[in-house]
């Protein structure tokens, strides 16, 4: 298997496991990692995933790039794009345990989760420039979304590496946690979200995207209507009558 699944109560665990090519996201790998994420967003309420060895993920797999033509190309790029926006649109959180290199495909799809948590040994970078491409699935774009265009035109034109805490200081990572303690404060954070309302999180997780890729008014809009679907809840209205009967 090149991607292991555990669940842990409401969370589920999806690790690459090709730590001797530091988890390259090849096409196989690709395909169980969609499988994955489609079971989970049926079976639990947050969604980490992380790599084995000294990765998350070091990119594509080189050995299948070589030997693309453009028409493969594109096909590749849709497949890579698709699996990335089916993450970053599923109706859990998603959090990346990021444990060492997060490079190319691998930052893509670090990007593609809700939260990201570093271990202060990682690294991060965009380097396709560097064998004569540029990112392909989702990297021009997530980006700039992220650390502004300034330092993701940066990062992408000179294929330069940073480090956990840079990547912390440019709002790329959202934590920095010595590698020993990376899985635990994922776990952490993932129990905090899933006992929270199911729902509420799901609505509140849709308004936050919309964000990034509405009008402020037409965001305004879409947030109320998200809004008012919640008081048709009844673990809205208890936890609400909860709250009121502690004060």
């Amino acid at each position: 298997m090149n991607v292991l699944y555990t669940v842990e109560g409401n969370i589920g665990i999806a690790t690459l496991n090709r730590p001797e090519k530091l988890n390259a996201l090849d096409s196989n790998t690709r395909a169980e990692l969609k499988e994955i994420v489609e079971r989970a967003e049926k079976e639990v309420r947050v969604l980490i995933i992380t790599g084995s060895g000294r990765a998350f993920a070091a990119g594509a797999d080189i050995n299948e790039l070589v030997k693309r033509d453009p028409i493969m190309a594109i096909e590749a790029s849709k497949l890579g794009t698709e699996l990335f926006s089916r993450i970053e649109e599923l109706e859990i959180p998603v959090i990346a345990a990021i444990n060492g290199l997060a490079l190319g495909g691998g930052l893509e799809l670090a990007m593609a989760c809700d939260i990201r948590i570093a271990s202060s040994k990682a690294k991060f970078g965009q380097p396709e420039i560097n064998i004569g491409i540029f990112p392909g699935a989702g990297g021009t774009q997530r980006l700039p979304r992220l650390v502004g265009m300034g330092m993701a035109k940066k990062m992408v034109l000179t294929g330069e590496m940073i480090g956990a805490e840079e990547a912390y200081r440019i709002g790329l990572v959202e934590e920095i946690v010595e590698p020993e303690k990376l899985m635990d404060r994922a776990k952490e954070i993932a129990a905090k979200i899933a006992g929270k309302s199911a729902i509420a999180v799901k609505l509140a997780k849709k308004a936050l995207n919309a964000s990034m890729n509405t009008p402020l008014r037409e965001g305004l809009r879409y947030e109320v209507s998200l809004f008012s679907i919640l008081f048709a809840s009844e673990e809205a209205k208890r936890l609400m009558k909860e709250f009121l009967e502690k004060r």
